[in-house]
């Protein structure tokens, strides 16, 4: 039962997605990361402050990379949430394990002398197939540059999810990952806003509405939530029932986007989200149980950054 945390996680994403589409009618992408990292710096320090934990770390370089590449994928994914049908630009975000899945092959053939794990290899081009099924919409839809970008979100996300396996193998505790990654995409929003302004200068949009301020922190608190729903299921549950559950969220996204934002896809589109979630399955199988590596992550905290 405890694997059900999952459940909640991928629906608290999929309607931080829904949040995102909607504040990015109000706000910039920058603005959102920053408001992001406002409510996940204050729960974050509130509850280490409340568990007695501490703030000081032995590792402020790994923290600091896994936050470059974490608030880049968040980046680009908000905005590719901003400009793609929901479903579409939660399932590319999907394909991390995918990409993990493919580094793990590279490793394992490296270090195997040339030995080629043909699950494995099955599942990462059945997931190509689908990614090309999704595109082709996008594509004919002029929305081929952001799905791409949304692409290159997942390869960002996957990097960052072994980043953070990385710290939990060292015995970084959760919370405080979260809490360094929360502070950096404050500063990153902050500083994104001056870098992308144009010849006015950086412009700050008031919360001038109740509607606006609750999108703003309605996405920090479904993300937050999430990933604390998330840390539980990968602390008590089993950890391939969990990683296996967390492609609900695709489900979750295509029912909101079709609810809220009346979403229709061709059967190119459904196919290939179909495709992606059970290569994404099978990939995750694989990740966990079938190689030495996988063995090692399936006992540490694989909390990463919002997928």
């Amino acid at each position: 039962m405890q694997s059900l945390w999952m459940l909640f996680a991928s629906f608290m994403f999929a309607a931080m997605g829904v949040c995102v589409k909607l504040a990015s009618e109000e706000f910039s992408t920058s603005e959102i990361v920053m408001y992001r990292g406002v409510v996940g710096v204050a729960v974050l320090f509130s509850i280490i402050k409340l568990q007695g934990g501490k703030f000081t770390t032995t590792m402020p370089g790994a923290h600091l990379w896994r936050g470059l590449v974490g608030v880049v994928s968040l980046w680009l994914w908000f905005y590719a949430i901003a400009k793609l049908p929901l479903a579409t630009a939660m399932t590319l975000n999907y394909m991390a394990p995918i990409w993990i899945a493919v580094w793990l092959f590279a490793m394992g053939w490296w270090h195997a002398r040339n030995q080629v794990r043909w699950p494995l290899m099955a599942a990462v081009g059945m997931s190509f197939v689908g990614v090309t099924l999704l595109l082709q919409p996008a594509f004919h839809a002029n929305q081929l540059t952001p799905a791409l970008i949304a692409l290159s979100s997942s390869v960002l996300s996957a990097m960052a999810y072994m980043q953070v396996r990385k710290l939990g193998l060292a015995g970084e505790p959760e919370n405080r990952v979260v809490f360094y990654f929360s502070v950096m995409n404050l500063v990153a929003g902050i500083a994104g806003n001056f870098v992308f302004a144009g010849d006015q200068g950086a412009v700050w949009h008031p919360i001038h509405t109740m509607h606006g301020g609750l999108l703003l922190l309605g996405i920090g608190i479904c993300a937050t939530s999430a990933q604390i729903a998330m840390t539980r299921a990968y602390r008590l549950g089993q950890t391939l029932v969990v990683a296996n559950l967390q492609y609900t969220g695709i489900v979750f996204s295509s029912v909101w986007g079709v609810l809220v934002f009346g979403d229709v896809f061709s059967w190119h589109s459904w196919v290939g989200i179909g495709v992606i979630l059970v290569s994404g399955v099978a990939a995750t199988f694989y990740n966990t149980r079938n190689t030495e590596r996988g063995k090692a992550i399936a006992n540490t905290d694989p909390i990463a950054s919002e997928v």
